[in-house]
């Protein structure tokens, strides 16, 4: 009986040929399957980049105006422009004029829709309140004002948007006295609050006076008594050319042409108070306009010469006022004819005797638009409350109307990277403030205490997690027994898994609080923990050989673990006793009060440990496998020619591992820099430029997350808080080239090992 053969003694040749066509297939379907998804990968990151790239770019566009119409002035030339306004949607305007009359027109045609006789007589000045309420003084002959406010009322009738122009005189039809002895005041000034209504104006004589008139409502009613009290103040060596007076009604500046300005405190009229004397202009230059910017507080002068600068009061060290120039603006080529504040901005428009523009903004330092808009000198602008519509008066008797595109004026490089000097700050600083109460109080949007923080978060992680990390992988995979690493190595891994979140949480709410008690101990734990375990490898090898050759080789880490545990117990322990015998009892305050070092609970120790909890698992399991692929025969080589185990680590292993190393390092960096729930959970939040370990921060990652699901799409935070994305994508991608670099040139340099 025949038995068959071990092996077939022919083969089937098509179906080898058939199996071999379809492994070619499939080698050839995943070649191109891999090289897609790598470039899919490279499309989608470049996708990422022109995305953030295109939301951030409008931040840095400049101003643009385009013309819209021009007319001659509404209502005739017949009586001067005294001030013009616009209403929110600058859809009509309010033209007030000598001849006393308050002109309502349509700002795209000229079209006069009413006029509102005000005076029988003519009108000398006037005064408008700077806050955008409407209010204004209209200044008669004999020394006194009349006080009316306009309002456009919105209605709807058959679905379509109609104002109504309309005069209220909020303090009644008959004019308010100013100056006591009727002389002609020129001028004028006025503020409103709740409390008090104040005028001033400049006579003839050089003396200003003032009038204070105190509200006082009726229970009853809403009719409003007004108690005047008056003032006069005695401009000595200068020659009223220019009055304001600030809208908490504090401050008085009375200011010459020759750029001698006097400040005045005013908070009794009655007894001003000359609080110093400022020259504004270099000798020979004369002041041709000065303006409040919004909020009052800063004063924004014009000269002769075309020059533009911001002033405001800065304390010193006697906790003292004294107006000082922060900044100055790029030159216009003529003498500066009117300053025009924004309404809800720190932005300004300034024009010159030869038709020119500028338009600025004053925190930014930022020139947006400098441009000839007219041919001869402008007499009037009015800027809309939404800065988005400008009217232009000139000398020949024809107003023209201008759209404006300026949506984001507050940003520059100054102000995002820059130190600022912001007003009622005593020096410049950076700062983080993305919202404010009112628009008096501008938001401040620079990066640095977020990029700052961002470094220093991830410095403190790196801190603790690369050295544990990397001899923690060291030893995993050149020292540890074999069925051992089996299990550390993969129980590492699984931290990886950790939800941030919950790591965030746990920092926050529980590692922080006993930190916070056992400061001492944490501190202790540095100490004491390294030197007991030196002190337990010591003692282990003074051991007989024969009990040490009871622990397998590879297995002396396990005896570590009750050591390590015991010591960190012990420096716990003795935490409280360390605390009551050197710190008094509480070393938080102790740093406090004794150092002068702020302590918060949710600080960078907190995060140190945290955030590297949560990297160590990363550079750990990139180096252990780093060091455990270095090829066994260079380890037995260098064994063979008589080296140590430390140094075949050392100068073999170590080196050969080395990019592999690099790369785990700015991979954890990398996770470090882009970490988001830890640092938002376990931090104060709190946008500080301080590198102490006591403190906390807040980082780009963190403040995105918090802030963008409050700002408004397009609005200058939202693309801010992309620009912030853009800046960290910038510096990881940075990161990680430089990494990649570095790592093939170690590569290249041992790969002949």
């Amino acid at each position: 009986m025949e038995t068959p053969s071990e092996f077939p003694v022919s083969l089937d040749n098509s179906a080898l040929n058939a199996r071999q066509r379809w492994r070619m297939i499939k080698d050839r379907v995943a070649h191109h399957a891999v090289g897609l998804g790598g470039v899919g990968v490279i499309i989608a990151i470049l996708l990422i980049f022109f995305y953030l790239l295109y939301v951030v770019f409008p931040l840095f566009l400049p101003a643009s105006i385009a013309k819209l119409n021009s007319y001659p002035v509404p209502g005739g030339t017949g009586a001067e422009s005294l001030h013009v306004a616009l209403e929110e949607s600058a859809t009509m305007a309010v033209r007030y004029t000598s001849g006393g009359d308050a002109v309502f027109f349509d700002t795209d045609s000229g079209k006069v829709n009413t006029t509102i006789p005000l005076w029988e007589g003519d009108v000398r000045g006037i005064a408008v309140d700077s806050t955008g309420s409407g209010l204004v003084a209209l200044g008669l002959e004999d020394g006194s004002a009349l006080v009316v406010k306009h309002r456009f009322n919105v209605s709807y009738p058959d679905d379509v948007r109609t104002l109504t122009p309309q005069i209220e005189y909020p303090y009644g039809p008959e004019p308010l006295r100013i100056a006591d002895d009727g002389v002609l005041l020129k001028q004028l000034v006025l503020t409103d609050t709740d409390r008090r209504l104040l005028l001033a104006g400049a006579g003839d004589d050089g003396r200003v006076r003032l009038a204070a008139f105190d509200k006082k409502s009726s229970f009853i009613s809403d009719e409003v008594t007004l108690k005047r009290s008056a003032g006069i103040i005695e401009a000595a060596g200068v020659a009223p050319a220019f009055v304001r007076v600030s809208p908490n009604q504090k401050r008085l500046y009375v200011a010459g042409e020759d750029g001698t300005l006097l400040h005045y405190g005013v908070q009794d009229p009655r007894k001003p108070e000359l609080l110093e004397t400022v020259a504004m202009t270099d000798n020979g230059v004369e002041l041709t306009s000065l303006e409040f910017l919004l909020g009052g507080f800063s004063l924004l002068a014009g000269d002769s010469e075309g020059r533009l600068s911001q002033w405001f009061p800065v304390r010193d060290e006697q906790n003292r006022y004294h107006l000082e120039r922060i900044r100055g603006f790029e030159f216009q080529e003529a003498p500066i004819t009117a300053i025009e504040p924004e309404e809800r901005r720190k932005g300004f428009l300034a024009s010159d005797s030869e038709g020119r523009l500028g338009i600025y903004h004053s925190t930014a330092e930022r020139t947006l638009l400098l441009d000839r808009v007219v041919d001869s000198r402008i007499r009037n602008l009015a800027l809309s409350p939404r800065a988005n519509r400008l009217l232009v008066e000139d000398t020949r008797g024809n107003t023209h109307a201008w759209s404006v595109d300026n949506e984001h004026p507050e940003v520059s490089w100054s102000s995002l990277w820059g130190k600022v000097h912001y007003e009622g700050y005593a020096e410049p600083r950076y700062t983080w403030q993305s919202s404010a109460s009112t628009n008096e109080f501008e938001p401040k949007f620079s990066l640095m205490p977020l990029a700052f923080g961002t470094l220093k978060a991830a410095f403190y992680a790196m801190l603790m997690a690369v050295p544990l990390a990397i001899f923690g992988a060291i030893y995993t995979a050149y020292f540890m027994a074999p069925k051992m690493r089996s299990v550390v190595k993969p129980t590492i891994e699984i931290m990886e898994a950790l939800p941030t979140v919950i790591l965030g949480f746990l920092a926050g709410l529980w590692l922080a609080p006993i930190m916070e008690k056992h400061l001492p101990g944490i501190f202790m734990l540095l100490l004491i923990v390294p030197l007991g375990v030196l002190l337990f490898a010591f003692a282990w090898r003074q051991l007989p050989g024969a009990i040490r050759r009871l622990v397998p080789e590879g297995w002396e880490g396990l005896l570590l673990m009750p050591v390590v545990l015991f010591l960190g117990w012990l420096a716990m322990a003795l935490s409280v006793p360390v605390e009551i015998w050197l710190f008094g009892g509480n070393m938080p305050q102790w740093l406090t009060n004794e150092l002068g070092i702020p302590f918060d609970q949710r600080n960078s120790l907190v995060i140190g440990l945290a955030m590297g909890f949560a990297v160590i698992p990363t550079i750990f399991s990139i180096t252990e496998d780093a060091i455990f692929s270095v090829p066994k025969h260079l380890t037995f080589g260098s064994l063979a020619l008589g080296a140590t185990p430390w140094q075949t680590l050392t100068r073999v292993v170590i080196l050969t591992a080395s990019p592999g190393i690099f790369s785990a390092v700015m991979i954890g960096m990398g996770r470090a820099v882009g970490e988001t729930m830890i640092v938002l959970m376990a931090t104060g939040n709190t946008p500080i430029m301080d590198f102490s370990i006591f403190e906390g921060m807040r980082t780009l990652a963190a403040n995105i997350a918090v802030e963008m699901p409050e700002s408004e799409v397009d609005s200058t935070h939202y693309r801010i808080l992309f620009l912030a994305a853009l800046v960290l994508f910038l510096f990881t991608f940075m990161v990680n080239t430089v990494a990649e670099l570095v790592r093939h040139r170690l590569r290249r340099k041992y790969s002949s090992l």
